[in-house]
This record gives structure tokens, sequence and C-alpha cells, in this order.
């Protein structure tokens, strides 16, 4: 194993899939939180106009398709408060819209054909080049700062908008914040699992997590531990097994989640029946009753209390 390691281009690839491993499920969290676990699916397509633009332009097309994903991001948190009842229907325009309109410049494209798409659509990490990985990690580390720095408030915006809104916070620009930091995700993952299948990377995870933990700073750890252990192994795969990474990737996620649900199921059964023989005051369902508040506890238990997420 350790000889893949003698090639830059592997070297190159393993730090992409760690970045984007720790990436994706920081921000992934928050839209499982939102019961939006298909938004990176959308930014992906409009992220495709973004690639296709860079073509034609002769510019990188990563930091192009950052600045259109972030404007789509932003059309779609104006359509959620202003859309109403046709809100879906102009989503779906949006997503469709941004995928056509990738495909129909990038055959403008002098430098440019369908055939570069596919490796922004399904991923290609071994031919990321050392301009990718300064943008990857430029971008991963903005991303970073944004979904830890900002956790509590985000957490408090995500599981219930009314009350961050009452406590004060500036709900609007976390959301867009938010918005665009998803944005930001799909791009830097683009290049290890493809647009196509970004959205799973950052849902996988924190689902697998949700059902081994019971706070939400454990959900965020454990996801992105879960997410970095399977874009790593993912990547080592198909450097042995000449098989697609991104395909890899998520393939390895969602056997992760089967293996993780399968052991939870006991282990909740188990923290149950202590909590009916009166050891620890659990009630069904987890937590001791409460409302959830931004640092993760209840509200009986104060802000520093641990608490598990709602679920999906």
């Amino acid at each position: 194993m350790i000889e893949m390691l003698d090639f830059p281009f592997m070297q190159r690839a393993l730090l992409a899939a760690l970045l984007v491993g720790i990436a994706a499920p920081a921000v992934g969290i928050y839209l499982v939180q939102r019961r939006q676990a298909i938004m990176g699916d959308g930014i992906g397509h409009v992220a495709l106009t973004g690639v296709a633009l860079g073509f034609l332009l002769s510019t990188n097309p990563v930091w192009m398709a950052v600045l259109v994903s972030s404007l789509g991001a932003i059309g779609m948190e104006l359509i959620r408060w202003y859309g109403k009842a046709r809100g879906d229907i102009a989503l779906a325009m949006l997503f469709y819209g941004g995928m056509a309109g990738g495909v129909m410049i990038i055959n403008l494209s002098p430098n440019g054909s369908n055939a570069n798409l596919t490796t922004y659509l399904f991923g290609s990490i071994t031919t990321v080049s050392a301009e990718d990985i300064v943008a990857i990690v430029g971008l991963s580390v903005f991303v970073l700062l944004v979904s830890l720095g900002l956790r509590r408030q985000l957490f408090a915006v995500c599981q219930d908008e009314e009350f961050a809104r009452v406590t004060g916070l500036p709900v609007r620009l976390l959301n867009l914040l938010l918005a665009v930091t998803a944005a930001v995700t799909v791009t830097v993952a683009m290049r290890v699992v493809g647009l196509l299948l970004v959205s799973a990377l950052m849902v996988i995870p924190v689902a697998a997590a949700q059902q081994a933990t019971r706070g939400f700073a454990a959900t965020l750890g454990l996801s992105v531990g879960f997410g970095v252990v399977v874009t790593l192994s993912g990547t080592v795969t198909s450097y042995y097994a000449d098989v697609p990474p991104g395909a890899s990737i998520v393939v390895l996620a969602i056997v992760l989640f089967g293996i993780i649900t399968a052991l939870a199921a006991p282990l909740a059964r188990r923290r149950y029946r202590n909590g009916s023989d009166g050891r620890d005051g659990a009630v069904p369902g987890g937590g001791q009753g409460g409302t959830l508040v931004a640092g993760g506890g209840t509200a009986a238990d104060g802000p520093e209390a641990s608490h598990r997420p709602t679920r999906v």
C-alpha cells in the first residue's frame, strides 16, 4: 500500500479525498437537519454550468463553478422564501436548466467537449492537479470555518427558524451563508466523487452517524470521521481495483451505513432497557425531554448538554 504514495498523483488524490471527507459531512449535517438532503444534488446541476463557463472563458472551472453554484444556491434560498406553491416548479427549472446550460455551453467552447464534463459529473480524483489542490484547500478551509465556527447558530436556525428569529439571530443571513457554504462544498467535492454523487457524500455519513450517537456534537464528529474513512478507502480501492473512485466512495458509504444501522438497533434497545430501569432517567426516543437548543442539549440541561439531533 505504501508504494502508491510514491506517485505524485496519488498523493494529490489522497489529500483531496481527506479534505472532501471532512468538509462534505460538516455541511451535510445542517442540510439533513433541515430536511434538505437533496439540495447538494440540485447545486451540482447548477455547478455544471459554471464548469462549462470555465472552459468557454478559458478560466479555472473550479472557481467558475464556485461562483455560479453560489448564485444558484442563493436563488434556491430566495425561491424557498418567496416561491410558495410554485417554488418546487421554479427549483426544478433551476436544476435542469443548470444541467442543460452546462451541456450547451461546453459545446460552444473551442477547448471543451462532453468528455470534459464527464470527469466533473462522476469525479476523477486521480487527475487532480496541483492547481486543483490549492483551490480545494482554500475552499475547504472556508467550509470548515463556517460549519464549525458558527455551529451553534446554524444548528439553532436548522432546528427551529422561528425560535432562532425570536432569540435575535440573523436567520436569513445565516440561511444564505449556509446555502453558499453548501455550494462551495459541492465544488470542492466534484473532482473527488462528481457532481452527480456529491449529495451522497454530504448525507450518508451523517445518516450513519445519527444511528450511533445521541448529541449534535458527537454526530458531527462521527460523521466527519465516517466521511474521511470512506473517501480514503474508496480512493485506495480505486487504485488497486481499477474502478471509478467516485462510485467506490459512495458504495463504501452505503455499506458503512448498512453496517452501522445493523449494529445500532441492539445498542438502542440496551440504552432503552437501562433507561427503563431508572438508572439514567431516560425516556423512549433518547434524552430527558425539553426543548432542543443550539448547544445540542435541552432547555432543562443548559447550553452545554448533549442531545441527539432530529433524524432524517
